[in-house]
């Protein structure tokens, strides 16, 4: 464990457990699925090095953090204003936020709902895409008809919550396997539409480089205290946001200084067959400052490189 000062900030009845070090101007990670503060270990020490505060956030549902079993309590709306509370608490003035998996979007939509708290942004893995009217879910029901795709199986209450949870050590061992550089894709394999989500994957012995044992422990420690039902309703409540930022009726471009970064092998940019999403990383972007694409990483980019991403975030913020 990496020598942070753990916070707690409220933004009404939610408490975010906040991983803290260094002084100086405000940087906020937030994490995405199934991950925690922990996450951003290398990036918090990095960035505390150089003259910055760093704030990691136990996003709301995982770790230290309330996990309210609502759906509606996990929409976009809600995740930014939970950013937006953090910046409130521990800043001085607008904030850099950087976000990964789950919390690029997160971080992209602090940014457009909370402009005046957002200096600029950072997303890794999930370019931004402003919600549409038409949810997400619907679009994977027609590309992935006849076939399993992981937000799909997600739907069902319970189900997802009681595989993963079986053995919460196992779960992350091979999630992060599958989606890792040198994993097998598992997640987008090709498999039937009464598959599992574990179904194809691989439990692997010797571990991912980027993953020790002692990682795995502290990932498994917070899903065997908060459990799985929090992020995992997190893809539930697409829905919901399409029919709130969908019709949002303003400007979804955002303003502020933007750049993005991910693994060339991520399997988010093979989700729409033929697309490669990480070429949109500029549409909606009025000052987008470049893409970084790692050379033979995968999903989790901050852990597998993060060497690479460290020298990526020093350009951005130094351009600032």
């Amino acid at each position: 464990m990496i020598d942070v000062d753990f916070r707690t900030v409220s933004n009404g009845d939610i408490d975010l457990r906040v991983a803290t070090k260094g002084d100086g101007p405000l940087i906020v990670f937030v994490h995405g699925w199934p991950e925690l503060w922990y996450s951003w270990r290398h990036q918090i020490e990095h960035v505390a090095a150089r003259g910055f505060t760093a704030a990691a956030i136990d996003v709301r549902g995982y770790g230290g953090s309330s996990n309210p079993p609502e759906v509606e309590r996990y929409t976009l709306r809600e995740l930014a204003g939970d950013v937006a509370a953090v910046i409130d608490a521990l800043g001085d003035g607008p904030a850099v936020v950087v976000g990964h998996d789950w919390g690029a979007p997160t971080a992209w939509n602090t940014a457009r709902l909370h402009p005046d708290r957002v200096r600029a942004v950072v997303g890794m893995s999930v370019p931004y895409l402003p919600v549409s009217e038409t949810s997400s879910l619907a679009l994977w029901e027609q590309v992935y008809a006849g076939r399993f795709f992981y937000q799909l199986y997600f739907r069902e209450p319970g189900v997802a919550e009681a595989e993963l949870g079986a053995d919460h050590a196992r779960s992350i061992r091979m999630i992060h396997h599958a989606l890792c550089g040198d994993g097998n894709d598992a997640l987008i394999a090709d498999k039937p539409a009464d598959a599992t989500l574990l179904d194809g994957m691989t439990d692997p012995d010797p571990l991912p480089g980027h993953l020790t044992a002692d990682d795995v422990d502290v990932y498994a420690a917070a899903f065997e205290r908060s459990g799985w039902h929090g992020p995992i309703n997190r893809y539930r409540a697409q829905d919901l946001d399409a029919a709130d930022l969908g019709h949002l009726g303003t400007d979804p471009t955002i303003t502020q200084p933007a750049a993005f970064i991910a693994g060339e092998r991520d399997a988010v940019r093979r989700f729409v067959p033929g697309v490669d999403i990480f070429d949109m990383a500029a549409a909606a972007c009025a000052d987008f400052r470049g893409s970084t694409i790692v050379p033979g990483v995968g999903h989790w980019v901050q852990q597998e490189a993060p060497a690479e991403v460290n020298a990526a975030l020093d350009r951005f913020l130094d351009g600032l």
